[in-house]
């Protein structure tokens, strides 16, 4: 896989689809997760020079704030959670271009550079989290982002509304949602 193509070209950024958010005795499971993958590799379809996807890594040392956040969810820092830290399954090992990020935003130089003068498209976990700071991070650097709605999960329905509700309200028209018949181009 690559992430060929016209920089003018939107990029699909598939963000933090990892075992940790996959699996169920993770304390960071997410209910939804598995509903995903069908969508979005529907959306592999339509940008499959265009893709990168983004994973949530440890920083050896953190520092600030991140040391009260590990503090809290210090499982991911023992011995053996790196695993928990891999593509979860049907795209780890697949070959695609993947931006390892040790804060929640994988919006930085790396995917900027990808980005290049097009739109970035946004899909994955956690829809509050991660895909909202990617979002606004990107559009405050004036890059155009669509968030496909229907392959995003968050902790819960009402998390994962309000998290939309939020990027199209307090970033129109920079930040648009769309869904992945829109994309399709149905």
């Amino acid at each position: 896989m690559s992430s060929g193509g016209s920089s003018d070209d939107p990029l699909l950024v598939v963000v933090d689809m990892q075992r940790v958010f996959a699996e169920l005795d993770s304390p960071w499971y997410l209910g939804g997760f598995h509903g995903l993958v069908e969508p979005i590799e529907r959306l592999l379809l339509v940008f499959p020079e265009r893709t990168v996807f983004s994973r949530f890594v440890v920083p050896e040392d953190p520092e600030g704030g991140w040391l009260d956040y590990y503090r809290q969810w210090s499982f991911v820092r023992e011995p053996g959670a790196t695993s928990l830290l891999e593509l979860a399954e049907p795209w780890n090992g697949r070959g695609f271009p993947v931006l390892d990020k040790p804060s929640f935003s994988a919006f930085g130089p790396a995917l900027q550079a990808r980005a290049g003068n097009g739109t970035i498209v946004l899909c994955g976990v956690s829809t509050e989290c991660c895909v909202l700071a990617t979002a606004i991070q990107a559009a405050d650097a004036g890059i155009s982002v669509r968030i496909v709605a229907d392959a995003c999960a968050s902790l819960d329905q009402s998390t994962h509304d309000s998290a939309l509700h939020v990027a199209v309200t307090g970033f129109s028209p920079l930040i648009a949602i769309t869904t992945v018949a829109e994309e399709l181009g149905g």
